[in-house]
């Protein structure tokens, strides 16, 4: 290594070695309690109905407590009526969603809400999405466990 003796050569590749860890452990210092992630470091996973994606990022849904995730919607994808046991509250990350309350699925209902935007479903409160061209990536903040309980199919809704 360099012309260093073979000793100083390890020395040098073990201090080096050294110092790179130390500086990613250091990059990852937080303070107890402190959390931080990116959207590149997220992991995805099925998500509680066929088509959507969640990746949990703080808590556990399925388990008594708050929880942090983001939900991915497909493009061109109707979430049908349903409710949730628990509170929630969304941010709308990136996509367009458009949302309405009520126990069947009624497009006149829907509010568009951009990317930045903020909603709330109080638990038990029977709700409707709609995503058109792009997919939706919204945050769920709420208080676990959770569940999704579909409205029973009304006039045709599937």
């Amino acid at each position: 290594m360099c012309g260093l003796p073979k000793r100083q050569a390890k020395l040098l590749a073990g201090l080096l070695c050294l110092v790179n860890t130390a500086s990613v452990f250091a990059a990852d210092d937080l303070p107890e309690g402190a959390f931080r992630i990116t959207p590149g470091e997220l992991t995805w996973k099925p998500g509680r109905v066929p088509g959507h994606e969640i990746a949990p990022i703080v808590g556990d849904s399925t388990k008594p407590g708050p929880y942090v995730e983001h939900v991915k919607f497909p493009p061109n994808s109707i979430s049908q009526p349903h409710s949730h046991p628990d509170s929630r509250m969304y941010t709308i990350i990136s996509g367009t969603w458009h949302v309405g309350y009520g126990d069947t699925f009624d497009p006149t209902k829907l509010k568009t809400l951009p990317p930045g935007s903020f909603y709330t479903e109080p638990a038990n409160v029977t709700h409707f999405s709609q995503i058109k061209d792009d997919g939706v990536v919204v945050q769920v903040i709420g208080n676990g466990p959770t569940a999704t309980r579909f409205v029973p199919a009304v006039n045709g809704q599937k």
